[in-house]
């Protein structure tokens, strides 16, 4: 069963609360920096956002309870971003893996706009949501093809300084209707 249906079971028919967890950035083989736990949470409040409010989201104190878990991936993992599915309390949730990008000199929003943007996708998966092939989702395959640069680019250009991250959500309307179709 997939996780939104589990959810669905134990949450109110109003809304439904997810813990979560983010890694601190205390590992400097995993290329984190200090502020990046701050994008991992502004990826979970912009998909909370788009729900308005039929999903929030409640950050634990132990990744032992968390429904969702972000840790921080170096390249020795062989992993780029992954959601892999594990169960707490009997209800589905993930772990989501994000290897940082490595320094962007000239330009940090770029390596921002590339953590944020991976964390708001794969935490699109720990939701529930699937790859699609349209280039402007947040979700979509780069298996598809595309230009990759182009991708992370347009997001770029939206924004002046690191906190325009919060006022730009980085989802497309399509996004958006597919998880307001999970969290109805």
């Amino acid at each position: 069963m997939r996780l939104v249906a589990l959810l669905l079971l134990v949450g109110t028919a109003h809304a439904v609360t997810l813990r979560y967890w983010v890694q601190p950035c205390t590992k400097p083989d995993a290329g984190c920096h200090t502020g990046d736990p701050d994008l991992a949470q502004w990826a979970l409040e912009a998909w909370q956002a788009a729900t308005a409010g039929k999903l929030s989201f409640e950050r634990s104190a132990t990744a032992a309870k968390a429904h969702i878990r972000l840790y921080w991936a170096n390249g020795n993992q062989g992993l780029y971003g992954e959601a892999r599915p594990i169960e707490v309390d009997g209800v589905r949730g993930a772990e989501v893996y994000i290897l940082p990008p490595a320094e962007t000199p000239g330009d940090p929003l770029l390596r921002e706009t590339v953590v944020y943007l991976t964390c708001l996708h794969e935490t699109g998966h720990a939701l529930g949501l699937r790859h699609t092939a349209a280039f402007a989702d947040i979700m979509y395959n780069f298996q598809f093809g595309g230009d990759i640069p182009e991708y992370f680019g347009r997001y770029r250009r939206l924004l002046s300084a690191r906190d325009d991250i919060r006022k730009h959500a980085g989802m497309s309307v399509d996004d958006r209707k597919r998880i307001t179709e999970l969290f109805p």
